[in-house]
């Protein structure tokens, strides 16, 4: 059999980050007499990929990974405002097809509707380069069956590679697909807990793989979160069994569980007028928590998910205070984003835990 990589450049670059989710760009409708919103830069790839960033700032923004197939159509300002960010991102360009689009429509209650207007193009372990091949973490946001295929698939393409190191495993955090979050595919989802070191669900699609609403009233059921996710933990997660359930509950925050530990974490904003649109916040988190779970340096990464969902509630802080992106700023003494530092608020939330009182 042909090396896959004998012909790929090896390069330095450090990847600490790499999401496998898609990138969208999204047309949001609102109530009238607002306007439409267009050419919006979404989806759960190019979040996830914020979450990342955000928490990256230059030399280390190059460390996070994620790939953008670039129809015919794709707006020459959308390249100008992903180049910013100055990080390893993979365009391919695919100038026979539109570049995946989404049309977003908002109506009464916060009911959000959405569906494809253009064909969606999936990104798998196949779709790598081999800088991104070798990242240090992995988001994965698929269905339980196409999870464990692209767990596999990495895992085989990495100790495929020139001086591959079989016993370097990354951190794999799988965000189930909405679509496939049912009683029937709980099976599957089981057996891929077991390639996977993080599952994070956020409450909803917890509560449909079990058939059961997970809402009490207007806020999260506590004691059901607690309940599956204990059944989870119990069957094991990760290779090794002692993986992690992380389960993003809006303004409820997030519940972080292992087989030692379990907490319900606040998110930021604790007041409502805060966020403008929370589309994309849950996969924000995600990017966050991967880095700040990387960056913690420790072998036993276990041990400071709760520490790495501080990252990620910081990061979705910042996804959901506008339609769209958040602004950056690149400054002599700094990054900003919407006009503030990602650290400073990663210190605030910190020191506000110490007075959180457990639900």
């Amino acid at each position: 059999m042909d090396d896959p990589m004998r012909n790929v450049p090896q390069t330095d670059v450090r990847i600490d980050f790499c999401t496998l989710g898609m990138f969208i760009i999204d047309e949001i409708h609102f109530p009238p007499p607002k306007p439409a919103a267009t050419n919006i830069i979404g989806g759960a790839g190019a979040y996830s990929a914020l979450g990342a960033r955000l928490l990256s700032p230059p030399p280390l923004s190059n460390s996070v990974g994620w790939i953008i197939d670039c129809g015919s159509d794709f707006p020459s300002d959308l390249r100008k405002n992903i180049a910013q960010w100055c990080t390893t991102c993979l365009m391919r360009e695919t100038p026979n097809r539109l570049t995946t689009r989404g049309w977003n429509g908002y109506g009464e209650n916060e009911h959000r509707a959405f569906r494809y207007t253009t064909p969606k193009l999936r990104l798998d372990h196949e779709s790598l380069d081999y800088n991104l091949l070798r990242s240090k973490s992995f988001h994965l946001i698929c269905s339980p069956k196409r999870c464990v295929e692209m767990t596999k698939g990495i895992i085989c393409r990495r100790n495929q590679m020139p001086h591959a190191q079989p016993g370097d495993p990354p951190l794999f955090i799988w965000e189930p697909v909405p679509d496939l979050c049912k009683p029937e595919e709980l099976e599957n989802c089981l057996e891929a807990l077991h390639a996977v070191d993080i599952v994070s669900p956020n409450h909803s699609e917890l509560g449909d793989f079990f058939g059961v609403c997970a809402i009490d009233g207007d806020d999260v059921s506590k004691s059901f979160v607690k309940q599956c996710a204990d059944s989870w933990l119990a069957s094991g997660i990760g290779r090794n069994g002692l993986g992690a359930v992380v389960v993003r509950a809006g303004k409820d925050g997030c519940y972080v569980a292992t087989r030692e530990k379990a907490s319900w974490m606040p998110p930021y904003h604790r007041n409502a007028d805060k966020v403008v649109d929370p589309t994309g916040g849950g996969n924000g988190f995600l990017g966050g928590l991967a880095i700040g779970l990387v960056r913690s340096q420790e072998e036993d990464w276990v041990s400071k998910v709760e520490d790495g969902a501080c990252w990620g509630s910081v990061a979705a802080s910042f996804a959901i205070e506008q339609i769209g992106m958040p602004t950056l700023e690149s400054r002599d003494d700094g990054e900003l984003w919407n006009g503030q530092s990602v650290f400073q608020r990663l210190s605030e939330y910190k020191e506000g835990l110490e007075q959180y009182v457990q639900p």
